[in-house]
């Protein structure tokens, strides 16, 4: 059935959360300061659309469910976002097939629109479409539909997202879902068979799955402070190999990443009030920091307040309220 939900966060941890129904499956924030974030999300008939505003630089993991295509529509961007490795242009697009794996980088600001659906959906219209048999690439594929086809794609993405931002409690009724359905994938054959793949290097292809075993690495020991050697024994590559696919996939140093992760677990527990003002050095050694002073530098540095600033709020059962409202949703 039709339906849409406009969510706001204030916590990067209840973002992360509702971007998993679309394949997110971890979120790292790269940049200081308070986060806040923006989803629309609509429900049609076979399709699922989504449009977000992010106010942080990040790095998502996405990984498409089986069965699924995503098609990332990235927003404008200066430096331009980088989906997989690759610097996307204003006007291209990516398709993202059942069950790959890559992450999406932004810098700063950012709002970008997304559209899934099932793959043998896509195949089956744009046989019918083009008369000729329709193959799903083996690899997430940048795409430069013509400038008329992209401008409608967007449009009608666009179109869909200000209804439901504009009209809150309005849900889009099904026959207008199957139009803005057909549309759609109308669209996208057309920006798919009659526009140009921009195929990526075996290079960048190989790196994306290093970067991926690298993160699962750290999902599996996320307390864990890596050396570069024991990195490189768990996934049998060399350094070399490990630095470039970090460098060109996640724009860091796999050392510098891991770093970065694990601050984020102690800010969240932090924010989660999971610790007593006397253990805050505890949980930081727990993960991985050992320095007190270096450590409240960095977490500074990272979050705008020291760690006991994060606790404290943590603690404050008001401030807890307002996180939650900070997750709303209107239907």
């Amino acid at each position: 059935m039709p339906g849409s939900i406009i969510s706001a966060f204030s916590e990067a941890a209840d973002f992360e959360a509702a971007l998993r129904e679309g394949g997110g499956i971890g979120l790292l924030v790269t940049g200081p300061g308070a986060f806040r974030a923006r989803l629309t999300r609509i429900t049609l008939l076979r399709l699922r659309l989504a449009a977000a505003e992010e106010h942080l630089p990040r790095i998502l993991l996405v990984a498409v469910p089986p069965g699924m295509i995503l098609v990332a529509l990235p927003g404008a961007g200066e430096p331009a976002p980088v989906l997989g490795g690759i610097s996307m242009g204003p006007r291209e697009i990516m398709m993202i097939g059942p069950g790959e794996r890559l992450h999406m980088r932004s810098y700063g600001p950012y709002r970008w629109g997304g559209i899934w659906l099932p793959a043998a959906e896509l195949v089956r219209y744009a046989s019918v479409m083009t008369g000729t048999p329709f193959a799903i690439p083996s690899a997430a594929s940048r795409w430069r539909p013509r400038p008329s086809t992209s401008r409608h794609l967007r449009h009608l993405h666009s179109a869909a997202i200000g209804f439901v931002e504009g009209r809150s409690k309005a849900l889009i009724e099904e026959e207008t879902a199957h139009g803005l359905e057909q549309q759609l994938i109308e669209a996208l054959v057309k920006g798919l068979t009659k526009g140009s793949a921009v195929a990526a290097a075996p290079a960048t292809r190989e790196h994306r799955e290093v970067a991926f075993r690298f993160e699962a690495l750290l999902h599996a020991e996320p307390e864990r402070a890596f050396r570069t050697e024991e990195i490189c024994a768990a996934l049998g590559i060399s350094a070399q190999s490990l630095h470039l696919s970090c460098e060109e996939q996640l724009g860091m140093q796999p050392i510098e990443y891991a770093r970065r992760r694990r601050m984020q677990l102690v800010h969240r527990a932090l924010r989660r009030g999971n610790c007593e003002t006397a253990s805050i050095a505890d949980l930081a050694r727990r993960y991985g920091f050992r320095g007190p002073g270096r450590f409240a530098a960095d977490y500074r540095a990272l979050y705008g307040e020291l760690p006991s600033a994060t606790l404290r709020q943590g603690l404050d059962p008001a401030m807890a309220h307002l996180r939650l409202r900070g997750a709303r949703r209107r239907m």
